[in-house]
């Protein structure tokens, strides 16, 4: 499985599996960076931000019944990968 779909369905439920994600998106950074619209840490910090502004109106239009504001290890995850591409 190639990093960038392993990271996208690679399923974080606790602690250590959040750890093992971090680890997966450097190495998707390190070996696709053209696919990140955040390339340093000011624009992906400021993306993290904003997109855990809006993460719940990404929830409500997939339609998965999430509350954001009941964050866990999985929802940091997608914040993260949300601040990859947020602009």
């Amino acid at each position: 499985m190639n990093n960038k779909k392993e990271i996208n369905n690679f399923d974080v439920t606790n602690r250590q599996s959040f750890i093992k994600f971090i680890e997966l998106l450097r190495q998707d950074f390190l070996d696709n960076p053209n696919e990140w619209e955040n390339k340093t840490i000011d624009n992906f910090l400021d993306a993290i931000s904003s997109y855990s502004e809006d993460i719940q109106g990404y929830y409500d239009n997939m339609k998965l019944n999430i509350n954001a504001d009941d964050a866990n290890w999985s929802t940091f995850a997608d914040i993260l990968k949300g601040a990859k591409i947020y602009e």
